[in-house]
């Protein structure tokens, strides 16, 4: 089945160098959704946003039918309401810089493939990747292919997609086990906390699943400095 495609320029990335541009025609797979056809193209669904057929919107699920004129917009940028992640093992910085912002991001370095979709196919969630073929897989609903590489500049990637900023709650979450910190009295830290942040801080935090606690200190102040080198964070 002959139809001819054109992508918009933020999908160019995706996309054999001599397809870029311009429109091109491709020989698609016979009963070939357009999901299929797009994918075997090189753009995974996660990143493909209105999709207009002879003129007319598409979902999908169509079938592309011979001489089919297909355009393909990017994913648009918006406020999501449902803002719980999972980050691939290549995207550790990204996943502790979103956890520092307060939202919940599973992130392992030994996660397969296998567990990130089954993550996003029952939890329903956001799955970050720079693997365009794992963005590919049906149980994939939701999520974004990262572009950049330090976590910073991916942080600010992610922001923008997502609307993150309204939704930020800095230093809510514990870095190590993604669990929502809970207040904790002076006293109830004393034995566990040096004597002289003990006087210097009367608030603290600690964590109900490795009981850690946190207070703000020089740390605290370093990672708050990193957050707002990419992201608007209140003092």
């Amino acid at each position: 089945m002959k139809a001819v495609f054109h992508f918009h320029s933020h999908l160019w990335n995706f996309l054999d160098r001599e397809k870029r541009e311009d429109a091109f025609e491709y020989d698609c797979a016979r009963a070939a959704t357009l999901k299929n056809a797009i994918e075997a193209l090189g753009v995974p669904h996660t990143e493909v946003g209105a999709v207009r057929v002879n003129g007319a919107p598409a979902t999908l699920q169509r079938i592309v039918r011979e001489g089919d004129s297909i355009e393909v917009e990017t994913a648009k940028s918006g406020s999501d309401p449902d803002l719980r992640f999972v980050a691939d093992a290549h995207l550790g910085g990204l996943a502790r810089f979103l956890r520092m912002l307060g939202f919940d991001t599973l992130h392992r370095n030994a996660y397969s493939d296998e567990e990130i979709r089954w993550l996003a196919e029952t939890q329903g969630r956001i799955v970050l990747t720079r693997d365009r073929e794992l963005l590919k897989c049906r149980e994939i609903a939701r999520g974004a292919y990262v572009h950049a590489l330090k976590p910073e500049a991916q942080l600010r990637e992610v922001a923008e997609r997502y609307g993150l900023e309204a939704h930020a709650r800095p230093f809510t979450l514990c870095l190590a086990c993604n669990l929502p910190l809970q207040p904790a009295g002076r006293n109830a830290v004393a034995e566990r906390v040096p004597p002289a942040v003990l006087e210097l801080h009367e608030s603290f935090v600690r964590c109900p699943g490795c009981n850690g606690v946190f207070w703000p200190g020089s740390h605290y102040r370093r990672m708050l400095s990193a957050l707002r080198s990419s992201f608007d964070v209140p003092r």
